[in-house]
């Protein structure tokens, strides 16, 4: 749906990084059932490996901050995409869709092998857990960059 209103893309990267990138630990916390706390250290555990898990509430602040500082940068690349290629605001439910399918990707495949993090090991069950995670992911973002994409004709 064409609006006149364009959202400004630092707002949509914003909105789209930090309430997404927040929803996530919570979906984790689900998906595992465990504190929101311990999926934090999880986060810290990519830079600090296994001694991630002895710290406290500092070493869970930095995991939320490592959160946050990824989910904004996964904004920011959508956002910008969006900015060019006017089908992703148009259409932003299945581009949201297929951008949370390529941020698990490459989460899975590139950035947690290159950290000092523990190796994910993936049931059935909990593939699916995490790729719908990863779909919301998605859609959050693509939904507060929707309006930012060039106007189409």
């Amino acid at each position: 749906m064409p609006t006149s209103l364009r959202t400004p893309s630092w707002v949509a990267v914003l909105y789209g990084g930090f309430v997404a990138g927040s929803l996530d630990i919570l979906a984790a916390a689900l998906i595992n059932r465990v504190d929101p706390l311990i999926i934090m250290r999880a986060i810290a555990s990519g830079l600090l490996g296994r001694a991630a898990f002895q710290g406290g509430l500092p070493v869970a602040a930095l995991g939320l901050l490592l959160q946050w500082a990824m989910s904004l940068l996964i904004a920011a690349i959508f956002v910008f995409a969006a900015g060019r290629m006017s089908w992703l605001s148009r259409r932003w439910i299945a581009a949201g869709l297929l951008y949370g399918v390529v941020v698990f990707v490459v989460m899975e495949y590139v950035v947690v092998p290159l950290s000092a993090a523990a190796k994910p090991h993936f049931t059935a069950l909990s593939l699916a857990e995490n790729l719908l995670a990863m779909w919301l992911f998605g859609l959050i973002v693509s939904f507060f960059a929707r309006g930012t994409g060039p106007r189409s004709s």
